[in-house]
């Protein structure tokens, strides 16, 4: 296998430390956790340098477990990069770009965030507001797992983690005041540059 270049994990922007109902105890550990899946994924792919290609099977192998680790671990560091970058802001209705797809897509703000809620209540992991390219719309996904019910061809702009950790320090078990405490750090500036990044439709 080719070799491959490893990757550190992101610094947290500051901004992070002092959100509103997520605590700096909590951001801190679910820091951790990330750094994690960043290590992890540096060490799976370097063991996929030396494994027996020979060995492959769909029942056992050492190629086939690497391979489905990598995606948990690289699924978590994506998901949180994602998480983590488009808080700290000041939360409250969609702006720009994201409030015109949610207004045309949900009908007003306040459909999609309860939609987007109780996807995160229905949600044994992650939902998603994703916009779907084939559809030409947004839609608000689950996703159970780090590397569950991924949807191809559409792009994440809104990443709400809902495993315990994200929340259990601050919550215990309250999920639902936690989705509200997330919603009201989001920073929609940082969405609606993914969307020009992306180049999504906004008509």
């Amino acid at each position: 296998m080719a070799d491959f270049v490893e990757i550190r994990p992101r610094e947290l922007r500051p901004a992070l430390l002092e959100l509103d109902g997520i605590s700096r105890t909590t951001i801190d550990a679910h820091y951790r956790l990330y750094q994690g899946y960043v290590a992890k994924r540096n060490e799976i792919l370097g063991r996929l340098t030396e494994v027996d290609f020979a060995a492959a099977n769909q029942v056992y192998s050492d190629l086939r477990a690497l391979k489905v680790d990598l995606t948990f671990a690289v699924g978590g560091i994506k998901n949180h990069e994602l998480y983590f970058e488009h808080l700290g802001g000041e939360g409250g209705d969609p702006t720009g770009g994201i409030a015109a797809l949610v207004e045309r897509d949900f009908g007003s703000a306040d459909a999609w965030r309860a939609d987007l809620k109780a996807t995160g209540m229905a949600a044994r992991g992650w939902a998603w507001t994703a916009y779907d390219w084939d559809e030409g719309r947004v839609f608000n996904y689950v996703g159970d797992a780090q590397n569950t019910f991924p949807v191809w061809n559409a792009t994440p702009l809104v990443a709400l983690d809902v495993y315990e950790h994200a929340y259990f320090l601050d919550y215990q078990t309250d999920r639902s005041a936690y989705i509200d405490a997330f919603l009201r750090n989001l920073d929609w500036s940082v969405v609606n540059n993914w969307i020009r990044t992306y180049r999504i439709p906004l008509e």
